[in-house]
């Protein structure tokens, strides 16, 4: 998911170059709530392996 992230902030800042403000902005969009569900995934996955350690 990280990588769909980056890939999207490239695609943002290629646009952004050549002056397209609406795809720039969309792609921007699309890749700040990707990277913010990836953060919250990995919090969440490492919280839960905590939490298994902690049991075994």
């Amino acid at each position: 998911m990280l990588h769909y992230a980056v890939v999207f902030l490239v695609i943002a800042l290629i646009a952004a170059v050549f002056g397209f403000g609406g795809i720039a902005a969309g792609a921007v969009e699309i890749a700040k709530i990707l990277f913010f569900v990836f953060v919250v995934l990995a919090v969440v996955t490492f919280i839960v392996s905590l939490v298994r350690k902690g049991k075994g």
